[in-house]
């Protein structure tokens, strides 16, 4: 599938530079960015190249790399990302360029991007201000314990929560609070992070980013799969919890029209199971709530799904799969009897995989990916495409709550 970039783009920049002309003497805009791994970003650099190999994304490709060929380092837009694994806690921040993705430790460049890097790319091309990112992130948390938003009550434990000895009341909506938290530090000294702060010109918290789903999706404790003939739509809760985030985050940062963009899971592509069809539409849901009309919109993440990396992807899985099987017995394969060697193993997976897989498709894989499906596939495309259409979003509620 073939991705265009979208003429919205061309319209904000010119909207924003025919608003600005006037007065180019603005408050700083923040953005905020939050959600679990796939928020953090999980695809390497060195798949930037097979974002030129499509004509339609080239020129995006351009504006991700500097004359030199390494990372572009934006000028006017500076990043705090808070992030950790565990208890391990910690900021990274400076200006932005690529290795604002996924981190071993919180302060080192971790070799990866989120939609973070063409979010600022973006918004360094259509604004005249700087711009501070603001992102927090963690690999693995929820919407339902993890970030659960303080109006929703303190997460309900159930017998089978107290017999693994999970979710502790005390720990509750832990991570929403972490964000807050580091949010209103950062906005405390904003010196510190954007040296390019102007005190007498002011801050403006400018909008909101949600990429997150997949702890929820997965958990069939939290959200059962319905019964027969049941017409409740399974994820309805998620639809209720979000919306609740979306009303917490606006009153704790004081900011009760804040823009706010809702990054649909788009893992799969055009080819969703019936779970993930189903969770597309509650992530979505909440921006068709007439309290938020004009001031939150979803935008769906699947079109940048790399198609033919996921076909490819599949194949592998099957490679894995018969790895599977081989280590054990199994009448419908290879070694029914459990009699085959390592090297048998070896040599049988070795031309399963060759007659699977072509040349041709291990080295675009190489070229495109770097990670497992639920991570986009660690596809620098997917993340570049989808921070570039969160920020089209995010100009496109601005311009709308600009006063005509």
């Amino acid at each position: 599938m073939k991705h265009t970039i979208t003429p919205l783009a061309a319209l904000l920049l010119a909207a924003f530079a025919s608003s600005q002309a006037a007065d180019a003497s603005r408050p700083l805009k923040v953005f905020i960015l939050a959600g679990q791994s796939n928020m953090e970003g999980h695809a390497k650099i060195e798949t930037f190249d097979y974002i030129g190999d499509d004509p339609a994304t080239a020129p995006l490709l351009q504006r991700m790399r500097g004359a030199d060929g390494k990372p572009t380092v934006c000028d006017h837009v500076w990043i705090s990302y808070f992030t950790g694994i565990g208890e391990e806690n910690g900021e990274g921040f400076g200006q932005l360029t690529a290795g604002f993705g996924s981190r071993r430790h919180p302060t080192e460049d971790g070799g990866k991007i989120g939609p973070e890097f063409t979010f600022g790319l973006t918004l360094d091309r259509a604004l005249e201000e700087p711009v501070l990112l603001i992102k927090t992130a963690w690999g693995g948390k929820s919407l339902f314990y993890d970030f659960r938003p303080p109006r929703a009550g303190v997460y309900p434990r159930t017998a089978r929560d107290v017999e693994k000895q999970r979710y502790l009341e005390t720990d509750s909506g832990r991570y929403y609070r972490l964000m807050i938290e580091h949010v209103k530090h950062v906005l405390a000294d904003i010196k510190r992070v954007c040296p390019a702060y102007d005190p007498k010109l002011g801050f403006e918290i400018s909008g909101f980013v949600w990429l997150q789903g997949w702890n929820d999706m997965v958990d069939r404790d939290v959200y059962p799969i319905p019964s027969k003939g049941d017409q409740t739509p399974r994820y309805a809760e998620y639809s209720r919890l979000l919306a609740d985030f979306i009303r917490d985050v606006r009153k704790d940062l004081q900011s009760p029209a804040l823009p706010f963009v809702i990054g649909v899971m788009g893992v799969s592509g055009a080819k969703p199971n019936e779970h993930i069809a189903a969770f597309r539409e509650a992530m979505a849901a909440p921006a068709a709530l007439p309290e938020f009309g004009g001031k939150v919109i979803a935008v769906q993440t699947a079109p940048f799904w790399s198609e033919e990396l996921g076909a490819i992807a599949d194949k592998n899985d099957k490679v894995r799969q018969m790895s599977y099987y081989l280590d054990s017995k199994h009448q419908d394969h290879a070694n029914a009897d459990g009699n085959m060697t390592e090297a048998q193993k070896r040599e049988y997976l070795k031309n399963y995989e060759a007659e699977l897989i072509s040349p041709a498709e291990a080295a675009l894989w190489q070229r495109g990916a770097s990670n497992a499906g639920y991570h986009y596939l660690g596809c620098a495309k997917t993340f570049a495409l989808m921070g570039q259409a969160f920020a089209e979003a995010n100009l496109k509620l601005m311009l709308q709550s600009k006063p005509r």
